[in-house]
Formats: structure tokens, sequence, C-alpha cells
């Protein structure tokens, strides 16, 4: 009774060192473990700082907290700022907290056993009866209860689009066409983001540094079902593009005709020429026949210029190539439905080609050369997307050949929104005509203005934007890890910083027009550009978790319905094992992460290893299952839509 009590301290170290490095393991473990549930007494205080912050929606880094701990006066007490390095340091692998986080609470359940021994041992003079009814009444005040669990999904909450971040005519319009469509404004957002996109895209580039240039053009998709008035949303953000295209045209129509008129003239001049070539005598032939040449020369190299086409719909990777190379590298393919990606999976070749498109975002050269057309060259195409789908398409972009292989869906900024069918407001206001006019001046005024430049403007950052940037690819590369946050999204995650920054310099050209080519993007810009990419990251985790990204929680929701289905209470490893597929689990081993996983989100609970009596084979390890899981057959509960 006197020696120390049951702890790890190691453990305890480790699960505050994971909720100070990934607010997502906070999440997970934040109704699992109680500070009580800690031995030291700085541990417990640390933790109750932890989830506190989290439940107020604060971050919870290293800075923050100690911070709020040291306006509160218990910074000292649990050890100082450097301490919290410290935690961070102890922390193997955060993949591992829900491990960890098992074993303090196993500890913690110990101490219980133990205090509930030494009570009954001060109740030793009483009567047999009294003991008796005494011990049970200790024994369900200590029975571990079981809190709701968390969703596998929990740690990937969404958020609304940041329309503070946009300058005021774009945000303007962004609301107020959410508010006239009665749509989450994400969507408004991220149409207008790509409608930003087609009137920079190819005309502006931002130099982070020397050598590392991001082109100003995105991919978006907002995931949003069958009649939510994406069509209505679209038409409101895309319609100036299409009057700006018109305005092209318009500008461009003299240059064409005169070009055509300049092409027939040199064209028959070379015919003329080339008849009295054919009609000379020997004597004047050749030097009939050196001006024929040069005369079809001259008119083989008047080029017409093809009227101005800023959007494009439903395209081919062929057409999507050819009109790049018409419209000089510039094209968006806007549409409020998914379709381009059955297409580009090979819905009509039955080949998926996605060159175009992954060249086209990257801004590398295309070449096209095909049999019955002229090879197409384009040097530095810029291709924009925008598009609003259904979540069946988002599942079944996934199964694309390619789609993950070749880095299309890594390109891809996510929404998917919260759904506001049958919430919506009858009656809702019309854009304001002052809203309206604003967003198709600058817009249009933006196309208009970038349309002339030749070359690509480059856009430098200041030295206190390359900071902000900079400092964007510390706090990104942790979760890049085989064990980060990011980890199985690296693809995705790997672009992160660039989009960003593509972002901010859309922003910048959005404030000044196109004044911004001649001004460089200051910090305050990077700053509004990463709290949209904040946004887009949120979206993104919880978009590739639909699609199925994350093996973990695939193999935790296999385990979870076999769970549901048989109404197991309580199971082994071996159990366990014998039960689920092969083909998923080839290995004991493998049943590893997504039990840990379980056990972290609330659906199991491990029990202690029995002490081994014998020399000989070791008991398989045991959890209990969550009484929710195994609720008879036909019984509703919040678990089943949770988790699927």
């Amino acid at each position: 009774m006197d020696r120390t009590a049951p702890h790890d301290q190691a453990a305890e170290q480790a699960v505050l060192g994971a909720a100070l490095l990934d607010p997502g393991a906070l999440a997970k473990l934040a109704d699992t473990l109680t500070p009580g549930d800690f031995y030291r007494p700085a541990h417990a205080e640390l933790w109750q700082t932890l989830t506190a912050l989290h439940q107020a929606g604060e971050p919870t880094d290293p800075v923050t907290v100690a911070a709020h701990l040291a306006e509160a006066g218990t910074l000292g007490k649990v050890g100082g700022a450097g301490y919290l390095h410290t935690l961070i340091a102890a922390v193997p692998t955060v993949a591992n907290a829900g491990h960890y986080a098992g074993i303090v609470a196993d500890r913690a359940r110990r101490r219980t056993v133990i205090d509930l021994g030494r009570r009954l041992v001060h109740l030793g003079d009483a009567e047999p009866a009294e003991l008796l009814a005494a011990g049970r009444a200790l024994l369900t005040e200590a029975e571990p209860t079981w809190p709701a669990p968390i969703p596998l999904t929990a740690r990937h909450q969404t958020s609304p689009f940041p329309v503070d971040a946009l300058p005021g005519w774009l945000g303007d319009m962004v609301a107020a066409v959410a508010e006239f469509t009665q749509t989450p404004v994400d969507a408004a957002g991220c149409i207008a983001l790509a409608a930003l996109s087609t009137a920079a895209g190819g005309r502006a580039k931002v130099e982070i540094r020397p050598g590392w240039r991001e082109p100003c053009n995105l991919f978006t998709v907002v995931v949003l079902p069958p009649g939510s008035r994406k069509s209505a949303v679209f038409d409101a953000l895309i319609r100036p593009l299409l009057d700006a295209e018109k305005a092209l045209k318009e500008r461009m129509a003299p240059a064409i005709i005169e070009a055509e008129l300049a092409q027939r003239v040199a064209g028959k001049t070379a015919e003329k020429a080339a008849n009295a070539a054919a009609n000379a005598d020997p004597a004047a032939r050749d030097r009939l026949l050196a001006e024929a040449t040069a005369a079809a020369m001259s008119a083989e190299a008047i080029a017409v210029p093809k009227p101005p086409q800023l959007v494009a719909d439903d395209v081919t990777s062929e057409q999507a190539a050819s009109l790049l190379a018409e419209q000089d590298g510039r094209l968006a393919v806007l549409s409020p439905e998914g379709g381009i990606f059955a297409t580009l999976a090979g819905r009509y070749s039955g080949t998926p080609n996605l060159e175009v498109f992954l060249k086209g975002h990257a801004g590398d050269m295309l070449r096209v050369d095909r049999r019955s057309r002229p090879s197409e060259h384009i040097d530095k195409p810029a291709l924009t997307l925008g598009l609003a789908v259904q979540p069946e398409v988002l599942r079944d972009i996934a199964q694309m050949p390619g789609f993950r292989g070749k880095g299309l869906l890594a390109r891809i900024l996510f929404s998917l929104p919260e759904n506001t069918v049958g919430r919506r407001k009858p009656g809702a206001r019309s854009v304001p005509t002052e809203v309206a006019h604003a967003y198709t001046r600058d817009l249009g005024a933006l196309v208009l203005d970038l349309a002339v430049l030749r070359e690509s403007a480059v856009i430098p950052l200041t030295a206190e934007a390359d900071a902000a940037v900079l400092a964007i690819e510390w706090e990104v590369e942790p979760r890049l890890a085989p064990s980060g946050a990011w980890g199985h999204i690296v693809d995705w995650g790997s672009k992160y910083t660039g989009a960003v920054v593509r972002i901010a310099g859309l922003l910048h050209l959005a404030e000044h027009l196109a004044a911004g080519t001649d001004k460089p993007i200051d910090a305050a810009t990077i700053t509004r550009a990463a709290s949209i990419g904040t946004y887009f990251a949120n979206h993104a985790l919880v978009a590739f978790d639909d699609m199925g990204a994350d093996p973990t929680v695939e193999d935790a929701r296999h385990i979870l319905a076999w769970l549901e289905r048989t109404t197991t209470a309580r199971f082994t490893r071996r159990e366990l094992f014998s039960a689920v597929a092969r083909g998923r689990f080839p290995k004991a081993s493998d049943l590893g992460p997504p039990l840990n996983l379980l056990q972290a989100h609330g659906y199991i609970r491990a029990e202690p290893l029995p002490a081994r009596a014998s020399v000989g084979r070791p008991p398989s390890p045991a959890w209990l299952v969550h009484p929710d899981v195994t609720r008879p057959a036909g019984t509703v509960h919040p678990l089943s839509a949770a988790t699927r």
C-alpha cells in the first residue's frame, strides 16, 4: 500500500506532446482522458488547459498554451515554457497517441483499484454483510463509463469559407450570391476564386524566391448534392467572364479581319508568283522561283488570331489542348457538373488522358503530336478548373485510373460545405445592383487589362511576405511525415504551400487589379491567403477520407462494421483475426493501427493483460466494445451514421 502508485511518466509526456504537436490527436483524445487520469499534477494541469482551449476553438500549439498558462499564473507550476518543448521531444510518433493514451488510462484504472483496496481495508472491522455491500458500492462507483465515441473523421471538421479574406468587391459579391441563392457561402467563394483564376491565369506568376515561381491558376471542386442551386451560383459569378470574353472578341475583331485579308492577299500573291515561275523561260525561272518561294513563305508566316475564348465546359483532353494552343496557353474549364472527370477517365476514348490537365496546372511545356493534325505546342499553359459536383462523383473519381497516382487529385482544392437544402429561406434578397456592378466592372477590367500582356507578369514578395511563406513551409513539413496529420495525403499536402501562394497572387490582383503586376505581394495578403489555405486543408482531409484515402480509417470502419453486425461485446486479437477478411489483413500485426484508432476514438477499450501464470504462449490481447456499437439489430443509434 505504501509503494509508488502505478503510472507511466513517458506515456503521459507522449500524450501531452502529441496533443501539442497535432490538434487532430488532441481532438481524438479529448473525450477519452480526463485530467484525473494523469499521475503528475503538472500533467493534469496541462491536459485541463489543452482540452479547455480545444473546446473553445483556440489553437493548442506550444506558444499559445504557454501564453495562456502565463496569463493564468500557472506556467511555472507546470515546468515553464521549456517543459512544453521537452514534451514535444518525448513523442516517438504522433500516430501512436491513442496507444500512449491507453497506457495512461490503464495506469489510472490500476490506481483506482488500489484506492478501492485501501478504502476496503479501512472498513475491515465492519460486519461481513456491510463490508460486502460497501465493496459492491465502491466497485460500482469505480466502474469506468463510456463517453460518446468520436466519429472516425471527427479530427477533420470542416469550416466555412473565410469570406473576410477576400477583397471588398469580391467578398461582397460572394456573400450576396450566397444569400440570394440560399446556398453555402463556400460554393460562391470557390467559384469566385475560379473566376479570378480565369481572369489572371497565364498572365501572372508569383516569384517566391529565385527559381521558384507559382502561376496564378487554380483547380477548385465544390461538392454539393442535387438540388443545391449550383447552376444559379455559377451563372451569377461566371456571367461577367462571358461578358469580358465578348468584349475581347470585339476588341480583336479588326485585327482578325486584317490578318485574314493580309493572308488572302499574300496567298494570291504567292499563287501569282508561282504561276509566273512555272511559265517562265529557263533563263528567268530560277529568279522567279526564288520570288515565288519568298511570297509563299510570307503568306505562311501570316497567322490569323483565333477569336478569344476564356471559358469551356465539358471538353476532352484533346479539345483542351487545341484550345490552349489557340488561346496562347490560357483556358478555364468551368461547369456546375462533374462530367469532365468521366471524360478524362476515357469515357469516349477508352484511355485516360490527364497530361493536359496535369501540365496545365503546373505550367509545364505541353506538345501534342497527332497524325491527322499539325503538332500543337504550348510553352507555358495555364489551365483553370472550377467545378461543382455531386457527392457520388467525389467517391467515383478516387477509383478512376491514374487520378490519384498521377497527381490530378493532389492539384485540386476541395470544398465540402454543409448542405442548406431544407433550411433555405424563400424570398431572399437579390444581389444588390451596386454589388453586382462592382463585381462585373472589376473582374472585367482584370480580364481586359491582363489580356494585353504578351508575357506573364512576375510578381515578387516583400521580405516580410517571404518570411510568412517560409513559416508556412516549416508548419507544413512535419504534417507530411508518415506519422503526420497529412501523412496519408502527402501528395496533396506537398502542393499546399504553392497553392497558398497562388491564392495570394489572385487576392493581390483582385485588390490592385492590373496595377498589382507592378507591386510586390505583402505579408498581410499571404496571411489572408493562408486562412483560405487552412480552409481547403480541412476540407481536403474530409474529401480524401470520403474517397478512402486513409487506409487506417477504412480498416477501422471494416472492423467496426464486423462488431456492429455480430454484436460482439468483447473480443481478442486472435478472434478478430480469424473473423475478418485475410485479404485486408494478411498478418495479425496489420490489425494494430485500426485497433489503436478505434480505441483512440472510444469505440473499444483494451482490457489489462492478465498476469502470466506459467511459461508458454502469452494470452491474446482483448478489448471491450462500446455498448452503443453492440445494440440489437434494427436499433438506430448515432454511431452508424457517424462512421459511414
